[in-house]
């Protein structure tokens, strides 16, 4: 081997051991960078006119696990599809109220029963009359306000949708740019790795809202896929369209045409969580506002007209003309039993007994038909309503089943609906944050690790000094040579 490719052999290590250092730099630096990919050089032998000729840089590669990566991402949205399914549940019990919260509909059933009761021993007194409109108007109230927060829920994911469509519709074309971008850098033959980062972190934004496949197309090109079946980027990237809506009522439905739905290039498809866009935040938040919500409002409204029901009954009160509403009615009218979405939204207490109203508190004592006050100590219809609260029937609306229950017990068996969904939904989050942690720690451990780079390092130390060294030799060579 001759001096000069002596020389040009060290020189080509010098340059590929200082590569090596700048890539162990970069991996130290970016040790706790989220989506940061760990790097590692390739070499290769460098040869010039059929001789070696030292080393050269191959390639600065990505060391990314894309199976991993891949089923991470589908981890990561069913975890927070599942965290939003269980924060519903879990905020639906609270608006209900479980037996041992004073705010509670059983709670306040039993404070309706028990004034009933006190009303009944001393017919005579307006302030335990007072006291039964009083929590009679509290549990009309209390079913308002579950309907209230329902309709909010469901607004309140509406807007989510279209905050997420558009993030989904820009992130999008931010990756179709960088893919142009990685393709313009690689053809001229610069670095494009940190571009990767950086489109490798838009896609694991995408596949939380929608579960994503990432397909490997050529010259660093990715194609996205949803595990529903469509083609989010494929050459250009899809328009998503969705338009929210202002105002929801318990009645609005996508179905009837009152709220909007998905589109993918100007063509309809399913909003439904387990159809093609589903899986991720998005479809949770559809099915919160398209069939959580509206099944709860449903077992709300059953309960309402099962409570209007049982104070309508002419047997009750003879006082009251047939079809007439009882204590509790439909803003003020009869339950309508073609009209009952939304009713326990429209519960109220009967104006002819709430002075307040315009009523009197001696209906409650004398019937609520009564054109004039009865005798004072009379407690026969109180009695009667204690026992209309009491008296086990089959609901007539509503998935509670077969079996006759009081006012009370159906309330609990709406409540244990509620919570056995609540806690099927937290279980159901808890596997897959679970699998999402696991997942995360094996990717976590495939990044950058500090001790080895630390030992990398001292390699690309070893690998200077040496080629240091024989140019050093090289050197004395030429200065003997020079000497003679």
């Amino acid at each position: 081997m001759s001096i000069s490719q002596s020389l040009s052999n060290a020189v080509s290590g010098l340059n590929a051991a200082s590569r090596m250092a700048e890539v162990v730099a970069s991996n130290t630096a970016n040790a706790l960078t989220e989506g940061y990919a760990r790097r590692e050089i390739r070499l290769g032998a460098q040869v010039l006119g059929g001789n070696g000729a030292g080393v050269r840089v191959l390639s600065v590669d990505r060391m990314v696990n894309e199976g991993l990566r891949s089923d991470l991402r589908l981890a990561d949205a069913a975890a927070g599809n599942a965290s939003l399914r269980s924060e519903f549940h879990a905020q639906l019990e609270g608006w209900l109220g479980t037996p041992e919260d004073p705010n509670s509909l059983s709670q306040k059933l039993a404070d309706f029963e028990a004034t009933l009761v006190e009303a009944a021993s001393r017919p005579d007194s307006d302030a335990r009359l007072a006291a039964v409109l009083e929590s009679a108007d509290a549990i009309a109230t209390h079913l308002n306000s579950v309907s209230r927060n329902l309709q909010e829920s469901r607004i309140d994911a509406d807007q989510q949708i279209a905050k997420q469509i558009d993030f989904l519709n820009d992130t999008l074309t931010q990756i179709d740019d960088l893919n142009a971008t990685i393709l313009s850098e690689r053809a001229s033959g610069h670095d494009a790795n940190a571009l990767l980062d950086q489109r490798q972190a838009l896609v694991d934004q995408v596949s939380q809202i929608v579960p994503v496949r990432q397909v490997a197309r050529e010259n660093d090109q990715i194609a996205l896929f949803t595990t529903g079946g469509a083609i989010l980027l494929e050459g250009t990237p899809a328009r998503i369209g969705f338009t929210p809506t202002g105002i929801i009522t318990a009645d609005m439905t996508e179905n009837g045409g009152a709220l909007s739905g998905l589109t993918l290039n100007g063509m309809e498809i399913s909003s439904a969580d387990e159809r093609v866009m589903g899986g991720g935040t998005l479809g949770a938040l559809f099915a919160i506002r398209d069939e959580i919500a509206p099944d709860a409002q449903s077992q709300i409204d059953a309960y309402a007209r099962d409570l209007i029901g049982r104070f309508s009954d002419p047997a009750l009160d003879p006082t009251l003309a047939s079809g007439v509403p009882g204590l509790f009615t439909d803003n003020g009218g009869p339950a309508d039993p073609l009209s009952e979405t939304g009713l326990a939204s429209r519960i109220e207490i009967n104006a002819r007994a709430d002075p307040a109203q315009g009523g009197a508190l001696w209906r409650l004592r004398d019937g609520l038909g009564a054109i004039a006050p009865g005798p004072v100590g009379n407690s026969e219809h109180l009695s009667a309503l204690v026992d209309a609260l009491a008296r086990e029937s089959l609901p007539v609306s509503g998935d509670f089943g077969p079996s006759l229950r009081s006012s009370s017990g159906l309330a609990a068996d709406l409540l244990s609906r509620v919570s056995t969904a609540r806690q099927s939904a937290q279980s159901r989050e808890i596997f897959s944050a679970t699998r999402h942690e696991t997942l995360n720690t094996m990717a976590l451990s495939e990044g950058v690790d500090t001790d080895q780079e630390m030992q990398n390092l001292l390699r690309v130390e070893e690998l200077y000094a040496a080629n240091a060294r024989v140019i050093q030799t090289v050197d004395a060579l030429i200065q003997q040579l020079l000497e003679l």
